[in-house]
């Protein structure tokens, strides 16, 4: 369990769960099913399925002003949605795809999540051989518990049993009108890969990491969201400062970052809350040193920039 999990002054964790409710469906989305201050839904972007063919289904959650879910990576509180799939056999899920999130909480715990309106999509590829009694028409049921964590001033543990239902059919996929602005608007807020012309570096700069963009014009402000947990100091201040051609991030390293890293993961968000995903060596930008058990000192090697590596969709 998480210790930001257990802190009374942020995130207090009251023992009041959401009952779970069953819910079935066999159109492209189901009833919203209760959780703690708001609902949860579950939708399909496409009318069927089909042999051979990957869908998409969403988890649409819905919150009351003022609570919030959390991203893959929380911050310093939290824990982010848990999915346990029931699935037809030879139908699998990918991983969940996380919208761009925000920056959440008070001047001394910083946490990553979603306010409001949510969907999280989620990949399913179904087998080339995948049948239904035998048969390649019919239908197929999908069933998913989730677990959630919903905070304001203190955090609800809630749970739902969804099920939605949908036809199989030999033909590919079409898109179903009742569901295509949701997932439009949802791939909408999804970081997108880093445009190949811009040039992204790290340095390690002893106490913080020295994120380097250069994007060919001009932003006022960015701001980076780590993928893993006890990289950076979630609380402190992303100091922003223009270079030519881009700017300069300077983030403060975690307390509990006890050795070094190899690559930073994450979104890097722009002007307009405009998300890219980054995956970038970290290399040392000037000399840090490290004490021998002699008491002699090591300088770290000369920074080279290296160019940015995308990896959609973010994966933990």
């Amino acid at each position: 369990m998480r210790l930001g999990y257990l802190l009374l002054s942020f995130c207090r964790v009251v023992e009041v769960g959401a009952a779970a409710l069953l819910l079935c469906a066999t159109a492209a989305r189901a009833a919203g099913a209760p959780i703690p201050h708001g609902t949860l839904e579950f939708v399909a972007e496409n009318q069927w399925i089909a042999p051979g063919r990957t869908i998409h289904l969403g988890l649409h959650f819905q919150m009351e002003k003022g609570w919030h879910i959390y991203w893959t990576n929380p911050g310093d509180s939290g824990e982010p949605p848990r999915v346990k799939w029931q699935l037809p056999a030879a139908v699998t899920a990918g991983e969940i795809e996380w919208p761009t999130p925000r920056r959440l909480g008070t001047p001394t715990i910083v946490d990553y999540g979603y306010q409001d309106d949510v969907v999280l999509i989620v990949p399913l590829h179904v087998a080339a051989g995948f049948t239904t009694h035998g048969e390649t028409r019919g239908t197929a049921q999908f069933g998913a518990e989730v677990k959630v964590l919903v905070c304001r001033e203190m955090c609800i543990p809630g749970k739902a049993q969804l099920s939605l239902t949908l036809p199989v059919e030999s033909q590919p996929p079409a898109p179903d009108a009742q569901t295509a602005e949701l997932f439009a608007a949802a791939r909408k807020a999804m970081p997108r890969p880093v445009p190949s012309s811009w040039g992204i570096s790290v340095a390690d700069a002893g106490d913080s990491f020295a994120l380097t963009a250069k994007l060919g014009e001009h932003f006022a402000q960015a701001s980076f969201f780590p993928l893993q947990e006890s990289q950076i100091k979630n609380a402190a201040p992303q100091q922003f400062a223009a270079v030519p051609g881009g700017f300069r991030l300077t983030l403060q390293k975690s307390d509990q970052l006890l050795k070094p890293i190899a690559r930073l993961k994450g979104v890097l968000v722009l002007a307009g809350n405009l998300g890219y995903i980054i995956d970038v060596p970290v290399t040392a930008n000037k000399a840090v040193t490290a004490r021998r058990d002699d008491g002699r000192s090591l300088a770290a090697a000369v920074f080279r920039p290296s160019s940015v590596i995308a990896t959609p969709p973010l994966a933990r």
